[in-house]
């Protein structure tokens, strides 16, 4: 049986620190992008680093793949309740998945993918943005006769949750483009036990360097180390405009591996 939970609000519950259109002028360094290898889904979204493996969660089949780190080879294909998931991570003992558009959080099984409990995501609303920043490997969209210059698609409006995941100590870290927050989940009782604001508004995947978490934001291009305690931003990685367009993220062994949601998984040296 699914211990589902409640949907709640925690729109109206206070900011540590409002990051979003405010200063961030922090140390900011530029890193070398290497495309590792495709992904077994077509539209990888989530990452989670593990001893066994990495994960990916695709949005497109609603799949989670356990693969090798440096050749991709799939170890594990599960299929999962998830809608157009967006995070994934490991508890030590199952995987937390975000099921973007059903605006849940699954935990399943990770040898079967069979969930477990479900919880209704915070921050659930649609996204401030009109129109997302799009991969440069993408094709191209074909300009319509008579349009000229082809129009880049506005992103859906529709109502949206949690995209990455991560577990430590215990606790659940989500980061939510709607509220433009990261929550520190108490997952017995699901609900924030604390919360920040993200550098921009598309925070997506996040990933653990020591005690320090970073999280990407899709729409600024960019990965932004927070300390957890007050949600300050204390780093930047900038990438450019011609690098695959970064989702799911994680931090393994010294670099940072990111997928685009074209279908490629890439990593960069960390430091």
């Amino acid at each position: 049986m699914h211990a589902m939970l409640p949907r709640r609000s925690f729109l109206g519950m206070g900011v540590v620190l409002p990051l979003f259109g405010a200063k961030t002028d922090v140390p900011t360094r530029a890193v070398k992008v290497i495309q590792t290898y495709k992904s077994p889904g077509p539209k990888p979204n989530g990452l989670q680093a593990t001893r066994d493996g990495l994960w990916i969660l695709d949005q497109g089949d609603n799949k989670a793949y356990l693969v090798e780190y440096e050749s991709g080879k799939v170890l594990r294909a599960l299929e999962t309740e998830s809608k157009a998931g967006s995070g994934i991570t490991f508890d030590g003992e199952a995987i937390w998945l975000a099921s973007t558009y059903s605006r849940e959080i699954i935990r399943a099984d990770a040898r079967s993918g069979k969930t477990l409990a479900k919880y209704g995501s915070p921050g659930a609303a649609p996204v401030a943005w009109t129109t997302g920043r799009t991969s440069p490997l993408a094709p191209k969209p074909k300009a319509a006769p008579g349009d000229g210059a082809a129009k880049k698609a506005p992103a859906q409006r529709q109502a949206t949750g949690a995209h990455g995941l991560e577990w430590k100590n215990g606790k659940l870290y989500i980061s939510n483009p709607p509220s433009q927050k990261i929550y520190r989940m108490d997952v017995k009782e699901w609900k924030p036990e604390k919360e920040f604001a993200t550098a921009g508004d598309r925070p997506h995947g996040l990933g653990w360097e020591g005690e320090w978490l970073w999280c990407v934001d899709s729409n600024l291009n960019a990965f932004f180390k927070h300390d957890v305690k007050d949600g300050r931003i204390l780093e930047r990685i900038q990438l450019t405009d011609n690098d695959p367009l970064p989702h799911g993220m994680t931090v393994w062994r010294g670099w940072m591996w990111y997928c685009d949601d074209v279908g490629v998984v890439c990593k960069f040296k960390l430091r």
